[in-house]
């Protein structure tokens, strides 16, 4: 039995092995396309997605560098604890100079590109060692390759996905009278866990009645009335990826006749954005289409963000659904499609899912009906 657990364990590594490699190359092709000597990469999204390796260093440094000449190598501080054997690796302490040691190893000449999320503490030093490089911004190499998810990354959405539906119909089912909106994000958090997320993707966005209508509302404590609009933004993590979606009801009480209608607006403004979405179209079609919808509307002017965002590691990645995006959809990315309108003062709409690009459409993440509906009347 030990044998066979060994033998699969194995099995995994190798796989695992593989897949990065993969993104390696991918990587490197893109560096190749852009004339990089080297890629120094900071982001620990970006390191975990091509080693495996998850840290998150806090001011000390953390970097792989990857060489055109295929020489990479992982810098790391030994408080880090870190196991394994993919690169060649520079172990510093506390006392280390650890900018001179990455000088060592890094381009003296050339184009060297920098990860755009690395801090300027680290980044200006290194120009000063070695001064006769080109130092540009080489974020695109791994953003690109990050935006299209392999196999493995689409179950672990899907996974992410589930247990983000699950919490909504949870979410619905708690909330009650005299209930506050941190009260109801505090409970999708627990239950979160509960379901087996590690944790959420961003704080949960709980908005009652004239909260709604700001699209970033910090839940607080405000307490529920009749008749309000609820807007639930939630998100999880699961394997590291995120999930995203967002579903507006009514409390205990059926919505006015244009309340209603701004519902429905909003929610075939997302199922028409949904339904071209395929290979090949330009992501600032996909916004348009939404965008349209909701201005033959009347509400253009209300409609006051971008159609979408990319997700996968990070709940926003690199990548967004907008009228200025010139980026055509390719299989494997991962997008949300949240079409909102917000009447500043009294209520606000908004429906989110996420959709990924398959070979000849989309898969909607999604599974949670879009009708408005009253809730209020079932505690779980």
């Amino acid at each position: 039995m030990a044998f066979h657990e060994e033998t699969i364990q194995s099995g995994e590594e190798k796989f695992m092995n593989q897949l990065h490699e993969s993104r390696l190359e991918r990587v490197m092709s893109a560096m190749k396309d852009s004339r990089l000597t080297g890629l120094v990469i900071s982001d620990p999204q970006s390191i975990w997605y091509l080693t495996g390796i998850f840290n998150e260093p806090y001011e000390r440094l953390f970097v792989l560098y990857l060489s055109a000449d295929g020489n990479h190598v992982l810098f790391w501080n030994k408080l880090f604890n870190i196991r394994q054997k993919m690169f060649p690796e520079v172990c510093v302490c506390d006392a280390d100079d650890g900018i001179r040691l990455l000088a060592e190893k890094t381009a003296k000449t050339g184009r060297v590109g920098i990860d755009k999320s690395w801090a300027a503490r680290f980044l200006i030093p290194l120009m000063k060692r070695n001064s006769q490089a080109e130092y540009v911004l080489g974020s695109a190499c791994v953003d690109a390759a990050r935006a299209c998810k392999d196999s493995v990354e689409q179950v672990f959405m899907r996974e992410a996905s589930i247990i983000n539906d699950e919490c909504m119909q949870f979410a619905t089912g708690f909330i009650r009278e005299k209930i506050t909106e941190k009260e109801v994000a505090r409970y999708i958090d627990r239950k979160f866990c509960e379901l087996g997320a590690q944790g959420n993707s961003f704080e949960p966005i709980v908005s009652f009645g004239k909260n709604a209508a700001d699209p970033h509302h910090e839940s607080d404590d405000t307490v529920i009335q009749e008749g309000d609009c609820v807007l639930i933004d939630i998100g999880c993590k699961k394997n590291y990826y995120c999930s995203d979606m967002t579903r507006t009801y009514f409390f205990k009480k059926e919505p006015c006749k244009k309340y209603a209608e701004i519902h429905d607006i909003v929610r075939e403004a997302n199922e028409k954005a949904e339904s071209i979405v395929r290979p090949g179209i330009l992501l600032r079609e996909i916004d348009a289409a939404a965008r349209r919808h909701i201005a033959e509307s009347g509400y253009g002017e209300f409609f006051t963000h971008r159609l979408g965002h990319f997700i996968g590691l990070s709940e926003h990645e690199q990548g967004d659904v907008s009228s200025a995006s010139i980026d055509i959809a390719k299989p494997g990315m991962i997008f949300s499609i949240e079409p909102g309108i917000y009447l500043p003062g009294k209520f606000g709409v908004r429906i989110e899912d996420l959709v990924l690009v398959t070979e000849d459409g989309c898969e909607v993440l999604n599974k949670v009906d879009k009708h408005w509906k009253v809730i209020g009347e079932q505690i779980i």
